[in-house]
């Protein structure tokens, strides 16, 4: 294709013409936002975000989607302006009213200085973390409820979190949080506590490695098996090599626990 002169932001450029203005504004490292263009698809200019101002022939300024306008000759290019900012500002506050907390959404509003509002929680909304604490572990600790129209994962009034750490395990972006300080297990979302919980220590390594309330659980849901084993307080590992010890596996580890006490 032939070249064609173009100005932005005061500059000429020589670019090839019916390339979209949106790349080429990329090439040339003028930043400008965007979400939705990718340059093997026709443009879909669902984000809005990529809008500018377009001058040609002599006609007055208009707000153009660069995604989707082709470099003509003359063609002059604003990236900002107080139109432009508005204009983004409503496209922002468009998409963060589908995904309110999408940090790929906050990230364009701080870095173009667009008004975003909400701040990002990690949380998708994917309900995994309700599902297995319902539905495999039995607690029921966690529900969706709305606030100001928009859905929020919280803890159930009952107090019913267990301490487990399934959710945090299962939750795809870390939102909902375990930390263990000392011998306490706190469960978070956002800033709200879903459970804290005194931790048990392991009989031989001595490590605190799992909740009472847990450990209650436990042992309630295996209270009808037929082969009710001798309890234990010990940790997964622990578990493990006192298990091949019993077998006649030798285990260096086993030699050791805390306070030094040797294994009976």
């Amino acid at each position: 294709m032939d070249a064609v002169a173009i100005n932005i932001d005061g500059q000429d450029h020589e670019v090839e013409e019916g390339q979209r203005l949106l790349l080429v504004l990329q090439q040339k490292g003028i930043k400008v936002p965007s979400l939705c263009f990718h340059r093997a698809l026709v443009p879909a200019a669902a984000c809005k975000l990529c809008v500018v101002e377009v001058t040609e022939g002599g006609k007055p300024p208009r707000a153009r989607l660069s995604c989707a306008v082709k470099c003509r000759e003359g063609m002059q290019v604003t990236t900002e302006s107080a139109m432009i900012h508005q204009l983004r500002n409503k496209a922002i506050g468009d998409l963060l009213k589908l995904a309110p907390f999408s940090d790929a959404i906050h990230k364009i509003g701080s870095e173009f200085g667009l008004t975003t509002g909400l701040k990002p929680d990690g949380c998708i909304r994917c309900r995994l973390c309700i599902r297995v604490c319902a539905d495999i572990i039995g607690a029921r600790a966690l529900k969706m409820i709305r606030r100001e129209g928009l859905q929020y994962v919280v803890p159930s009034e009952d107090g019913t979190c267990i301490g487990c750490g399934t959710c945090t395990n299962i939750c795809p972006t870390g939102a909902i949080r375990a930390e263990d300080d000392e011998n306490v297990r706190t469960i978070r979302i956002r800033d709200e506590v879903v459970g804290r919980h005194p931790l048990e220590r392991c009989d031989i390594c001595g490590r605190y490695y799992a909740t009472t309330r847990f450990i209650e659980h436990v042992k309630a849901a295996e209270a009808s098996h037929p082969d009710e084993k001798e309890e234990h307080h010990h940790c997964p590992m622990c578990a493990k090599l006192y298990s091949k010890r019993k077998l006649g596996i030798t285990a260096p580890h086993l030699a050791k626990t805390y306070g030094g006490k040797p294994v009976d």
